[in-house]
């Protein structure tokens, strides 16, 4: 893993910022059957509004199309791919306390690989936080 950022929608508490500061690690295997790949990633980034140090851990699953097979195998004519086969859950750690309430969340994401022609292949991350929905009413 080269480069992360992690960048927070408009209107989302608390907001972030941030890039990697040094190295982040990425484990990636296949599954025997060849038709999934397992992720598990960690690295740090700082936050530039607030200057704090965000350590990050994701894990993940992705299928294996024959489309990220182009891309993975280094095919002048791979295209970006869709969201849709590639999933992860992450999770945030941090001594700063404007960013704290990231720890709190559970959240999840859909990605998709991202080709431009001259450029490295992008990994694009959409997050979610899983929030309470209304309660159900009693039969």
């Amino acid at each position: 893993m080269t480069n992360i950022l992690v960048q927070s929608e408009p209107g989302f508490s608390p907001s972030i910022d941030a890039e990697i500061v040094g190295a982040a690690n990425d484990y990636i295997h296949n599954d025997p059957n060849g038709k999934q790949m397992r992720l598990n990633a960690h690295g740090v980034v700082k936050d530039k509004g607030t200057g704090g140090i965000v350590y990050l851990n994701y894990t993940g699953i992705v299928n294996i199309t024959p489309e990220l097979g182009m891309i993975l195998g280094g095919d002048p004519n791979a295209k970006s791919t869709e969201f849709g086969d590639s999933f992860i859950e992450m999770r945030f750690e941090t001594g700063e306390d404007k960013l704290k309430d990231l720890e709190l969340g559970v959240f999840v994401g859909a990605g998709r690989f991202v080709v431009e022609q001259g450029k490295p292949v992008v990994v694009e991350y959409k997050l979610s936080k899983a929030v309470k929905g209304p309660v159900a009413e009693k039969a």
